[in-house]
């Protein structure tokens, strides 16, 4: 990779490493469908805002039901997953679940025949699998029904960011990054609004807890995501989404060091089969050869 790309994507992993981090205090302070919420509006208006400012030109061409899917799917489901589960079953927990997007990632391809699954694949989509119900099956905390219950929430998270980002390249393959970042994440705000019914902000928010939340909107939501479908058109989407093992190492470390999670030694074997599986089903190892360039 380039410096300038280099940069991008560990801009990608200490973001998205550390976010974790601070979903705890905008839960804590918003309630798991609050944080979600504003997250979304804060960082899909702080991106229009940029690009009326900057006088970008915006094309929303592809249609309102592309970006309510991916906003559905990649923004709402998926942060609604981290944003309950996480204070459930700790930081580090749910960063290593969110490592098997890859997994379901290349499921979901296969069945819409956006991908072919090799031998390797397959063996990478086992090993994966069976990390996750090491991981899951034999946590350093007793197994209660909310642990269960967070771990499945997770789990669908995971799910619905692979389906999002597979919808996403299937069907906005014309739209840019700013475009796709600005309409899933309204799209995503809107869809859990009603939700507030049920689940209330529990607590009045303090100046602190607004610095948390608007942190984790606009570095850590609408930058890294203009940043992540930027490197996806530059680097290609396998080497883009292999940021997802280098975030678990720093979610880990700080769920270890700052929060004193408890990880049983069982646990980050299943870790590291669940990084193996990804790699294989990522074809980072062992590395593929490039096909012959034909004059």
């Amino acid at each position: 990779m380039k410096p300038a790309e280099l940069a991008a994507y560990m801009f990608l992993a200490v973001a998205w490493g550390l976010s974790f981090l601070l979903v705890l205090h905008a839960v804590a302070a918003f309630g798991w469908v609050g944080a979600v919420t504003l997250r979304c509006f804060i960082a899909s208006f702080t991106l229009l805002i940029i690009a009326r400012m900057t006088k970008r030109k915006l094309d929303f061409s592809a249609g309102w039901r592309a970006f309510a899917a991916v906003g559905a799917t990649t923004v709402a489901g998926q942060l609604i997953g981290l944003s309950y589960a996480t204070p459930v079953i700790g930081t580090a927990m749910a960063a290593i679940l969110v490592a098997s997007i890859p997994l379901f990632s290349m499921l979901i391809g296969q069945l819409w025949g956006l991908e072919k699954i090799s031998p390797q694949s397959l063996l990478g989509l086992f090993l994966g699998f069976s990390g996750i119900v090491i991981l899951v099956g034999f946590p350093a905390v007793p197994v209660t029904t909310s642990f269960v219950i967070g771990c499945i929430a997770c789990l669908l998270g995971c799910i619905c960011a692979a389906f999002g980002s597979n919808y996403a390249s299937r069907h906005l393959k014309g739209s840019g990054s700013w475009e796709i970042t600005i309409g899933s994440f309204l799209a995503g705000g809107l869809i859990t609004l009603p939700f507030l019914i049920a689940v209330p902000v529990p607590t009045t928010p303090s100046l602190s807890d607004f610095a948390y939340l608007f942190s984790l909107a606009i570095i850590m939501s609408a930058l890294t995501y203009v940043t992540y479908f930027r490197l996806v058109s530059l680097i290609g989407a396998t080497k883009t989404i292999s940021v997802e093992f280098v975030v678990t190492v720093i979610a880990v470390i700080v769920g270890a060091v700052v929060l004193d999670e408890p990880l049983s030694a069982i646990q980050f074997v299943g870790a590291v089969i669940i990084i193996a599986g990804c790699a294989l089903v990522l074809g980072l190892y062992p590395k593929r050869r490039n096909a012959p360039i034909l004059p």
